[in-house]
C-alpha cells in the first residue's frame, strides 16, 4: 500500500509551484524532500493534507482519493508550530486526538505514554506557555503522534532542537517507519537526510531535479571523494594527478579527486611499508555537496 503524487502541478498566478510531481512512499520508507526555500516543498505538503487543490494531477491514499475519512489518518508537524499557549498540555491532546476520532479516555492514557517516552519535564496540567522550547516541540510532536498517523508529514521537525532532543526525535522516526508508517518529511540539514531518507526527491522551484533512493543518489556521482588519516604534506597530495582539492575534516582532511581512479593512485601514495595510514576511505560526495551542485547547477541554467 502506498501515497502516491501522480503529475501534481500547481500554479498561484504567474508562478508554477510545483510542476508535474510524481512520487510514491509506501508502508515502512521514509521519503526526504528537500530543496531551497520557495522550492515547492510547503505546497507540496498542503496538497498531500488537502488544504489545497492541485491544478493538475492526483493524490492517492491507498489507491483512493483523499476524504475527510482518510485525513484523519494523516498526521501533520508544521514548521510553524500551532500549539495554544494558554492551553494545558492535556487539553492540546483531547483537542488533536478527537480531530483524528480518539476517544478522551484513549487520550489521556496515550499522552501519559507519550510524556514519559519523549522525557518532557512538564505534567499534563502544565500549560504550554510554561514550558521550555525544547519540551513545547515534543508536545507538538506528540500531537502529530498520538492518534498512529499511517502517513507522517514533517516540516523542518529538527529546527531549534538541540542534539540530544535531534537523537530522541530521529529514533522515533525510525521506530515510526519500522512499524509500517509511510514518511514524509523535509530538513534543511542533509545529514539527518541521509541518515533517515530510503528515498530522497529534490525540488527547485518546482521542478524534481534528483529522485530515487538515497544511496543509489549519491553513488550516481562517483566515489570522488577520500577522506585520509595519514603522515603526508598537503604539497605531496595535491603533487598526484587527479587530486584537485584538500579541506581538513575531524583529524584528517577530505580529498575531492577528478574521478574514482585516482583514489588508487592515492592509496599506492599514503600505503607504504614506513608510513602508517589511520583512516582511508573512499566515498561518493555526501548529500550536501551534492545538494549545494545542484542548487548552483539549476542557478546556471535558469
Amino acid at each position: 500500500m502506498a501515497v502516491e503524487l501522480q503529475n501534481l502541478t500547481k500554479q498561484f498566478g504567474p508562478k508554477v509551484a510545483v510542476d508535474n510531481l510524481s512520487l510514491s512512499v509506501n508502508d515502512g520508507e521514509v521519503l526526504g524532500l528537500i530543496g531551497q526555500n520557495g522550492a515547492g516543498k510547503t505546497t507540496t505538503f498542503r496538497m498531500l493534507l488537502d488544504f489545497i487543490k492541485p491544478d493538475h494531477g492526483s493524490i492517492l491514499f491507498d489507491g483512493q482519493p483523499i476524504t475527510p475519512a482518510i485525513r484523519q489518518k494523516i498526521g501533520f508537524l508544521p514548521e510553524e508550530r500551532g500549539l495554544y499557549q494558554k492551553w494545558t498540555i492535556e487539553q492540546q491532546m483531547l483537542y488533536f486526538g478527537e480531530l483524528h476520532g480518539m476517544k478522551s479516555a484513549a487520550v489521556k492514557t496515550e499522552l501519559k505514554h507519550w510524556l514519559s517516552r519523549l522525557e518532557v519535564v512538564g505534567k499534563p496540567t502544565d500549560k504550554v506557555q510554561t514550558l521550555s522550547k525544547g519540551n513545547a516541540q515534543k508536545v507538538q510532536l506528540i500531537a502529530t503522534l498520538i492518534f498512529q498517523p499511517k502517513l507522517l508529514i514533517l516540516d523542518e521537525p529538527f529546527t531549534g532542537l538541540d542534539p540530544v532532543n535531534t537523537s530522541l526525535m530521529m529514533r522515533e522516526i525510525k521506530l515510526l517507519r519500522d512499524t509500517g508508517a509511510r514518511i514524509i518529511f523535509s530538513a534543511h540539514n542533509m545529514a539527518s537526510v541521509e541518515e533517515l531518507s530510503d528515498h530522497l526527491l529534490m525540488l527547485k522551484n518546482g521542478k524534481t531535479v534528483l529522485s530515487g533512493e538515497t544511496k543509489a543518489i549519491r553513488e550516481s556521482f562517483g566515489r570522488t571523494r577520500v577522506y585520509l588519516e595519514a603522515d603526508i604534506s598537503d604539497t605531496d597530495l595535491l603533487a598526484i594527478d587527479g587530486v584537485e582539492a584538500i579541506t581538513p575534516s575531524n583529524l584528517g582532511r577530505v580529498l575531492k579527486l577528478r574521478d574514482e581512479a585516482t583514489g588508487h593512485t592515492v592509496f599506492e601514495r599514503v600505503t607504504t611499508p614506513h608510513n602508517y595510514v589511520p583512516a582511508f576511505m573512499q566515498t561518493p560526495p555526501s548529500l550536501d555537496e551534492i545538494f549545494r551542485t545542484e542548487v548552483a547547477a539549476t542557478e546556471v541554467e535558469l
